[in-house]
């Protein structure tokens, strides 16, 4: 049946995906921002999608044999996780409302660059979607695909939310008091990701 591959995918693309890390506080701060959050959103599904796609296919397979490359991501995203924390935390010293910092407040190519390194920079992105989705769909042979259809279908579900939900409330959360929270919020998420990263043994 096709549920018996599809919907292991979709709880454990879900399981995966939901545990709060910096991508997923990055989409929470743009959402809240207002500020390009589709491109945010669907920067981060295709993304999932194209390397889950890749692990069902079995190049995690060539990412184990290749461990330099995901030391390489691990150091680059040590360094950018690091300065963004400090860009936030900076950003928390002087609170705006939505009216000064909202929609428009931030280029669409600099939110895409951000967006995109807070994804591919970070070797749990490869670890999870590629190695552990990629492998556990391959568990399903013929099936392996549909396994990837219920990931993909998390990925799309849980980022349309958490762009759309943080959207909606914006208007809400719109004070000075709840910037420097998410501010502060978001800087220390980044900080503790880059020190994970930093102290995780060699690939």
């Amino acid at each position: 049946m096709v549920t018996s591959a599809f919907l292991p995918g979709l709880v454990t693309g879900l399981a995966l995906i939901v545990a709060i890390g910096a991508q997923n506080a990055f989409v929470l701060r743009q959402g809240i921002r207002r500020e390009h959050v589709g491109a945010v959103v669907a920067i981060c599904i295709v993304s999932d999608i194209f390397l889950i796609g890749l692990g069902t296919a079995g190049i995690g397979v060539l990412i184990e044999r290749v461990p330099w490359l995901l030391n390489a991501f691990r150091w680059a995203g040590v360094v950018y996780l690091a300065v963004f924390a400090v860009m936030s935390f900076r950003s928390a010293l002087k609170p705006q409302t939505m009216d000064a910092a909202g929609t428009g407040a931030g280029s669409l190519r600099g939110v895409v660059l951000a967006t995109l390194a807070f994804t591919w920079l970070n070797p749990h992105a490869y670890l999870d979607a590629v190695l552990i989705l990629g492998n556990l769909a391959n568990q399903h042979g013929e099936q392996r695909w549909i396994f990837a259809g219920g990931a993909f279908t998390g990925s799309v579900i849980w980022f349309t939310a958490l762009g759309a939900g943080a959207r909606a409330l914006s208007h809400v959360l719109n004070t000075p008091l709840t910037w420097r929270i998410v501010d502060v919020g978001v800087g220390l998420v980044m900080l503790f990701i880059a020190v994970q990263l930093a102290l995780m043994p060699a690939i």
